[in-house]
């Protein structure tokens, strides 16, 4: 017997796909910081403890593929779980690749002779955001394939609890001693992970992977509940995502929310929101069928990995291609925003102008009912 049972309502929520569309949106807007002078305070990750607008989108995504296991893996099951595990692994191992492509990307730089050479392997970080998704992914699908939902909820206090106790074990909370660095130190070695905190130290690094798991075993849980009865009162979840949110809270007093090292009172923070955020936009889409303006959304949800990609490429290119001295990047901003509406109104609009400028091809794919997938 398969360990996902189908579910009675195999219908298509539109809640998710606006949720989807609305966290790659924010993801997009936020990635266009050019500095922290330049950027609001919520458009910023919390510098360290503390929490911002910015440190919920990553485990929104997070959430969000949760929930389309909850359409995808039930279905691919059926074959077995074997195939079923297969089939992630590859998408697993595409994305992962993809990650990778990503942060090496231009592959070239220039040579000291004039010319150009590949860019160093010695250099290229192997963690990061795709990287995670990946694992995250992976190891939730074997969980729920082969635990299901006691697996599930086994694996999530387990891994809550224990990254609490090796954090607390292993090291101290702060930037150069956490267990998190220690670990990807070893593993990865200084100059494969990220180098942007002042010091090696990747926020996507291999322990905070393990608690980010819990946010995909959420949402699928959470949307399994949705589709099992999808005219069901909504309090329960709404009771569930108060009280994390709440115990996230008394958490921090002894183990403070922290995105970069994703301790679990962040974790719980995130979850609880999300679950909240989820049970509004059902109740308002697919409930109540407000529609007015969703399509916008839909466009960012319906290829979501395909623009960030695109958006990500982007933003290389346009900072790497200097124009009169500078990146093409800071000229547009410059002349095109800066000189009229000032340094952070400016920022924020050529942030949302770059976001528009990705949902376009977004568009183009949604108009023709193309679904990129790996």
């Amino acid at each position: 017997m398969s360990a996902v049972p189908p579910s009675p309502d195999t219908s298509r929520s539109l809640a998710l796909d606006v949720m989807r569309g609305l966290t790659v949106a924010l993801m997009i807007v936020v990635n266009m910081s050019l500095s922290e002078q330049l950027s609001y305070g919520q458009l910023l990750h919390a510098r360290w403890h503390g929490f911002t607008l910015t440190d919920l989108v990553f485990p929104s995504f997070l959430f969000i593929v949760g929930a389309a296991m909850a359409f995808s893996l039930e279905r691919s099951a059926q074959a077995g779980r074997g195939v079923a595990f297969a089939r992630v692994l590859r998408r697993s191992a595409l994305l992962f690749g993809c990650g990778l492509l990503l942060y090496y990307f231009p592959f070239v730089q220039a040579a000291p002779d004039g010319g150009w050479m590949l860019r160093p392997l010695a250099t290229a970080r192997i963690p990061g955001v795709l990287q995670r998704i990946a694992l995250c992914q992976a190891l939730a699908a074997a969980v729920l394939l082969w635990g299901g939902r006691r697996g599930a909820i086994a694996y999530s206090v387990i891994a809550l609890l224990g990254t609490w106790a090796v954090l607390l074990i292993g090291g101290d909370l702060t930037l150069a001693g956490n267990a998190a660095r220690r670990l990807d130190l070893w593993l990865f070695g200084a100059g494969h992970i990220y180098q942007g905190e002042g010091l090696p130290y990747d926020p996507e690094g291999l322990l905070g992977t393990f608690a980010a798991t819990v946010h995909v075993l959420a949402g699928y849980g959470a949307t399994r509940w949705l589709r099992a009865a999808p005219t069901r009162s909504l309090a329960p979840l709404v009771v569930v995502g108060a009280t994390a949110v709440g115990l996230a809270l008394a958490w921090n007093a002894l183990l403070p929310i922290n995105k970069k090292l994703w301790t679990p009172s962040y974790g719980l923070l995130t979850i609880g929101l999300d679950g909240l955020i989820l049970a509004a936009l059902t109740t308002l889409i697919d409930r109540r069928g407000w529609r007015r303006g969703l399509w916008v959304w839909q466009v960012f949800g319906m290829n979501p990995l395909a623009i960030y990609l695109l958006s990500e490429v982007g933003n290389a290119v346009l900072w790497l291609t200097p124009v009169h001295g500078s990146s093409l990047m800071e000229w547009l901003y410059q002349r095109g925003f800066q000189s009229w509406a000032g340094d952070k109104p400016g920022s924020l609009l050529y942030a949302l102008a770059y976001t528009g400028a990705c949902w376009l091809p977004g568009w183009w794919l949604w108009r023709r009912g193309i679904v990129v997938r790996l």
